[in-house]
């Protein structure tokens, strides 16, 4: 079986997180003891505000543009640093 961390949420609104078997539907509320109902938690991902990619593949596009923008100068016979 596959354990992974789920979010359960109690009749009172508790929250809590167990790293427990996919097949696990409830389990016991770890503040009020009644029992907690798996639900399906919002995923937080941060995008970049200009390419709408996430931050580390822009960063890793920019320094694979600065490298190849290096090479392209080395390789021209008319520029001159």
């Amino acid at each position: 079986m596959t354990r992974r961390i789920y979010e359960f949420l109690c009749p009172d609104g508790h929250t809590n997180d167990e790293f427990v078997d996919e097949t696990v539907r409830q389990t016991e509320c770890e503040t009020c003891g009644k029992e907690s109902t798996r639900i399906v938690s919002a995923v937080s991902s941060v995008l970049d505000p200009l390419s709408g990619d996430y931050p580390s593949s822009t960063m890793k596009w920019a320094q694979n543009r600065q490298q190849q923008i290096q090479k392209e100068r080395k390789q021209d016979p008319e520029y001159n640093p």
